[in-house]
Order: C-alpha cells, then sequence, then structure tokens
C-alpha cells in the first residue's frame, strides 16, 4: 500500500528526500556546533548546556532521517542491497552511533572535555561527513 502511495504521487518520493535532507542539516549541524565547542571553540558557552541543546537537534535530525530513508529505501529495496556505496554507507552510520554511544558512555566526558573526547569528536565529524558523501553517490553508482 505504501509502495503505491509513493509511486503514484509525483511530488511524493521529492517530499521524502526533503524531509531526509532537513534531518541532515538538523543531525550534522548539530553535531558541527557541539564538536566545535569540543575542539575548543567558544570556550565560554558552557558544554554541557549546549549538548543539550546542540545534541537534542542532532537527535530529531537523525530520527527524520531514519524515518524518511527508510521510506525511501522501501521504494528500490532491491537496488539498494546490491549497492556497495549504500552498504558503505550504513557501515558508517553504524560506526557513527558506536562513536556516540563510547563518547556518552564515559564518564566525565562532557565535563573534561579530554584529549580522547575531542579525538571522538573530530572522528565523529569525518565519519557523519563520508555518510553525507556515499548519500550523494548511491545515485550514480
Amino acid at each position: 500500500m505504501l509502495m503505491a502511495s509513493l509511486s503514484a504521487h509525483p511530488w511524493a518520493y521529492p517530499a521524502l528526500e526533503v524531509v531526509h535532507l532537513l534531518g541532515l542539516a538538523m543531525l550534522f549541524g548539530g553535531l558541527l556546533v557541539f564538536e566545535l565547542r569540543l575542539l575548543g571553540l567558544a570556550a565560554a558557552l558552557p558544554l554541557e548546556a549546549l549538548a543539550r541543546l546542540t545534541l537534542l537537534l542532532a537527535l530529531l535530525g537523525f530520527f527524520l532521517c531514519a524515518l524518511s530513508g527508510s521510506l525511501m529505501f522501501a521504494t528500490q529495496a532491491q537496488e539498494l542491497l546490491v549497492n556497495r556505496v549504500f552498504l558503505l554507507k550504513l557501515g558508517l552510520i553504524t560506526a557513527a552511533g558506536c562513536n556516540a554511544a563510547m563518547f556518552h558512555s564515559r564518564r566525565g566526558a562532557l565535563q573534561t572535555a579530554d584529549r580522547t573526547a575531542r579525538l571522538q569528536g573530530l572522528l565523529s565529524l569525518g565519519i557523519w561527513t563520508a555518510v553525507i558523501i556515499c548519500g550523494r553517490w548511491i545515485a550514480y553508482w
């Protein structure tokens, strides 16, 4: 039923793409602000207060991306499951999630912002940048 609805309306898939891009902007934008503060920019801003705002925004963006991405995937699952760039994108998203889980499971990661936390922040930005690149390359691979 859903597949027929997405196929029947010429604006349905493009609308999903817009939702996906808005989610990505929220996700990456929130992470970028947080990670830059973690790396020492705008040190006067309290990291924990900034984290409450930016990481909530990033999490909401992630859920928008996951929902819209799942619906877009459902329209062409067979093609995407054999697309190496799509599979790489999924692997990178998993790596980003593991990195975030490790960061937040460390006691005091937000309070100390030590070398390990900063490296994890850089890794996060790198992984999400690679996810964005893969997302654009899927159609051309």
